[in-house]
């Protein structure tokens, strides 16, 4: 046992071993009305693996239409319909919300010592906001899909497509304001529901990345909001905000979007690597080298990244002096990533490394955000940009940041923190199965897109040059094989809920905090509050003697 010196060997009398959030209450309404900070958690956690199932559907069908040069299973309409939504999605249905929103939720409270967060009903409130957003963009759908990009750039989405663009930029309107709640509740409930003793230097890094995250969820994603909602106006009411027929200006759109989106990125990577820095500490068994440079690693980030938005700009038109600011300080953000990255190999140095599945998908994250953090220093280059500038090479570099890291983040986390959330193990052997799939899979899909960048495949093309189709049908091969591999995982995960083996409250031997009560926990999460004696992964003289 850590970190604690007042709960029993389980954190709870006997009275109230049988108890869990799971079934102290039951019925449906009890969980629409629920503000236990664990089951909105796990509500979140449905609706994003919902949304990852939805943008993988519409990514395979992506692929599989690029599996030959000309039209393969539909025409050029429904190809942009399916890639935008594929993009929609994965970014605001998955990616953004995935860690901070399902696991975050359920243990940013645990890991402090708090019964809940500090405003539960506000907490219940965002995850409503989420659902009615989504809500909007299932809606445009099937009231004549989008195919404007994820992006949703002007003129094409103020006045050209015709199609619900309305819907879906009104929904990603309203699911910010779900982050922003998430992001603020999040920051007031770490500066004042911590433990006795958790003072911020013994806190688990996840939660200075979660720290870090909300920062940018609250400044960030207004100047979002503002945008799309100045978009729906142009649209609906012809204002000549954006639309340059009206006197309006298109590259201002693209200021305030990535103005938000840059620092979007770091809402998905930030958690991401919060998660990593749990799972290679828990099971090498060694404390985290360097805890205060990957805690100030993650501030950093959060602070610069609304500095950088320029270099997704470089061929928009912008000062030679602009692009050089900003290619400037796009290496500079890379800084406090290799940072992480030596700290986090100094943390396996030595240690008594275990390759159990959460640990295998930790080792992948670090593999694959190497390869996603040096290829976009290629991307920050000037002269070597222009070259790859809305090629495959950005498809892949996005790809491995954002799925490659951040989505290997996640189900890693999920991976580690199932037996604690479900109170179930899964099935070891079928989950080796699932991540090595989904390794080998990741890396034959989109490793041969930076190939077909560098060659000069441009992205977002329905029709390709036949030279390419070699190289098109290898990645939609491999799509195949990473869709498998979820999908196994996703199996291997649901049948351990009928059939896993009762979990023990702490199967990984961790030193943090919400592994010191039971699984799953109760309702209140201790039945005595936690008193913290001990530095963040420090373990009591006994247990290290």
């Amino acid at each position: 046992m850590a970190n604690t010196a007042t709960v029993d060997e389980l954190g709870h009398s006997p009275e109230v071993r049988g108890k869990n959030y799971l079934n102290q209450t039951a019925g449906v309404w009890s969980w629409l009305t629920t503000v236990d900070h664990k089951r909105i958690g796990i509500m979140y956690l449905v609706s994003v693996l919902v949304g990852f199932g939805l943008g993988g559907i519409f990514a395979l069908l992506v692929r599989l239409e690029l599996l030959t040069a000309k039209k393969t299973i539909m025409d050029a309409t429904q190809y942009n319909q399916a890639f935008t939504l594929h993009g929609a999605a994965m970014v605001f249905l998955f990616i953004i919300p995935s860690i901070p929103a399902s696991l975050g939720n359920f243990f940013l409270p645990l890991m402090i010592g708090a019964k809940d967060v500090a405003f539960p009903r506000l907490n219940l409130l965002s995850l409503y906001l989420f659902w009615i957003g989504a809500i909007f963009m299932l809606a445009a759908i099937v009231t004549g899909g989008v195919d404007t990009g994820w992006t949703f750039y002007v003129p094409y989405a103020s006045g050209v497509s015709t199609t619900s663009v309305i819907s879906a930029t009104f929904g990603v309107f309203v699911m910010g304001f779900s982050s922003i709640l998430t992001g603020l509740n999040f920051i007031v409930t770490l500066h004042k529901l911590r433990a006795p003793g958790m003072s911020w230097y013994r806190m688990p890094l996840f939660l200075w990345s979660l720290y870090a995250t909300s920062i940018i969820q609250v400044l960030a994603t207004p100047v979002l909001g503002i945008t799309l909602l100045l978009l729906i106006f142009e649209r609906a009411f012809h204002i000549g905000i954006f639309d340059p027929t009206l006197g309006g200006d298109p590259v201002l759109f693209q200021h305030f979007f990535w103005f938000y989106s840059h620092p979007a990125v770091y809402i998905m990577i930030l958690p991401g690597m919060g998660v990593a820095t749990e799972i290679l500490t828990t099971h090498s068994k060694r404390r985290v080298f360097g805890y205060k440079a990957i805690a100030f690693s993650s501030v950093a980030i959060a602070l610069v990244s609304f500095l950088v938005w320029g270099h997704h700009m470089f061929v928009s038109g912008q000062s030679e002096l602009s692009s050089a600011i900003f290619s400037f300080l796009t290496f500079f953000v890379a800084i406090p990533s290799g940072v992480k990255m030596f700290n986090w190999l100094g943390t396996l140095w030595g240690g008594s490394i275990r390759f159990t599945v959460p640990m295998l998908y930790g080792i992948a994250f670090l593999f694959l955000f190497a390869i996603g953090g040096l290829t976009g220093l290629f991307l920050g280059t000037l002269s070597v940009d222009l070259h790859l500038h809305d090629t495959y090479f950005v498809v892949a570099h996005f790809h491995y940041v954002m799925m490659g890291s951040t989505a290997i983040a996640f189900f890693g986390g999920l991976h580690h923190w199932w037996p604690k959330m479900t109170g179930k193990m899964y099935d070891e052997k079928l989950a080796r199965v699932g991540f090595a799939l989904t390794f080998i899979g990741f890396n034959w899909t989109f490793f041969t897109q930076f190939i077909l960048g560098t060659r000069g495949m441009p992205r977002r093309y329905y029709n390709y040059l036949d030279q390419f189709q070699p190289l098109h049908a290898f990645s939609t091969y491999g799509s195949w094989v990473l869709g498998t591999g979820f999908l196994i995982t996703f199996i291997c995960l649901a049948r351990s809920l009928k059939s896993g083996a009762p979990a023990p409250a702490n199967p990984w031997d961790s030193a943090t905090l919400e592994w010191q009560t039971q699984s799953p926990p109760i309702t209140e999460n201790f039945e005595k509050a936690p008193i913290v004696t001990l530095d963040a992964y420090e373990r009591p003289a006994e247990e290290t003697a």
